[in-house]
């Protein structure tokens, strides 16, 4: 038997006050904030509903049926001035993915290329990929944007004497023109081979990596991948008697006719967003490099490695790792400074959705979509990066 020596015998422990246990505080402290927050929360919507039956505007997204009355300057998919408002934030929405992929990947092989450039023995290389950086990445990306737009396209050449480019492009201050593909009856089977050759690529890389990690030798993965997703759409293109043509663009008097057109809007935009995210990435890339240990590439240099397959097999998939969590935020920075694009008139989702909110007054329904659709898209890139980072993890043998 066992006496607790700090209470006299006979006598119960002090129990003191219930807020004295940090749990029971802790909850109550929790009860409190989150009541606080509903109240607030229910104090803005009834505000908000109050302002809304004020100013005589029906609450709901049943607007998006409405005829939009207005065009836009790019689009993916069908679009009038006769289509639906939601038909409208489909098309903004579409022109976002567009210019965030294609700028996300731009932005990737110029950030890696100067990255890696400012780590250059070659005196000039290095300096001028620190010019670079320290230029781009101490600007305003809206000043960026404005640069390319009325800088560099509007002073460009008119459509009559335009810039003639290799493969049938021409330049102007309207944009870039280029041919534009015919499908016909057929062409399917292409699509098909592209598929085919892309599954064919990825399960060779895998193969090669495996074979790789049990033997030590390595397999052509870039030559044979490339042999796929080139050689078998072309032959299948010729195999079907070509099944796919070109309207190329032809320049006239006064204008060009034919082929499709890329308009300033959105090449200002894409460059912009490309060189100025490149600059920061082109840090993470070295700061990156930096981070793997000098003993990895000296090592390769004894077994009789070059630099540039150091550099290639042996720095960068180490550095990855410190890579790729950094490299997630400026991908989603790249996408969210993509409404930007308001500011020179490129048709994105805030564009679009900003000129539906003008015509029909329906702010909270309008930001709420913007919010959504920012948000999806941001997780969705989270995820995939997150998934791209646990492949790319260093494990033990």
């Amino acid at each position: 038997m066992t006496i607790d020596a700090t209470i006299p015998p006979g006598k119960d422990k002090p129990t003191g006050s219930i807020l004295n246990d940090p749990k029971v505080r802790g909850f109550i402290y929790q009860a409190v904030t989150l009541l606080l927050l509903i109240v607030f929360i229910y104090w803005i919507a009834m505000n908000t509903s109050e302002n809304l039956k004020r100013a005589n505007i029906a609450s709901g997204y049943g607007f998006l049926n409405g005829r939009a009355g207005f065009d836009v300057g790019q689009s993916l998919i069908a679009y009038s001035s006769d289509s639906t408002y939601g038909r409208a934030l489909v098309v903004g929405f579409f022109n976002t993915i567009l210019v965030a992929v294609a700028g996300i990947v731009t932005a990737t092989i110029i950030g890696f290329l100067v990255g890696i450039g400012r780590l250059s023995k070659n005196w000039l290389v290095a300096k001028l990929s620190m010019v670079y950086v320290e230029v781009f990445r101490n600007i305003p990306p809206l000043l960026v944007i404005f640069f390319w737009y009325s800088g560099v396209l509007a002073v460009l050449p008119q459509p009559r004497d335009s810039v003639a480019l290799p493969l049938d492009m021409y330049i102007n201050n309207r944009g870039l023109a280029f041919p534009r593909p015919v499908f016909e009856s057929g062409s399917q089977f292409i699509l098909l081979a592209l598929v085919i050759a892309a599954i064919g690529s990825f399960l060779f890389a895998r193969y090669a990596n495996k074979k790789q990690m049990e033997t030590g030798k390595r397999l052509p993965v870039l030559w044979t991948v490339l042999g796929l997703l080139i050689g078998l759409p072309l032959l299948t293109y010729f195999v079907t008697g070509g099944p796919i043509s070109f309207d190329v663009p032809v320049a006239g008097k006064f204008n060009l006719t034919g082929g499709s057109v890329v308009g300033p809007e959105f090449l200002s935009l894409f460059l912009a967003l490309s060189f100025y995210t490149a600059s920061f990435i082109a840090e993470i890339v070295r700061a990156g490099i930096r981070g793997v240990s000098h003993g990895q590439s000296e090592a390769a240099h004894a077994l009789g490695v070059r630099p540039g397959l150091t550099t290639r097999l042996v720095v960068v998939p180490q550095a990855m790792r410190i890579i790729i969590p950094p490299l997630t935020s400026q991908y989603l920075n790249l996408t969210k400074n993509s409404s930007l694009a308001i500011a020179i008139g490129y048709s994105d989702l805030v564009s679009t959705g900003g000129t539906i909110l003008n015509q029909t007054g329906q702010a909270i329904e309008i930001v709420s979509i913007w919010i959504v659709v920012y948000l999806t898209l941001s997780l969705s890139t989270s995820a995939i990066m997150n998934w791209f980072n646990a492949k790319m993890a260093l494990v033990e043998r």
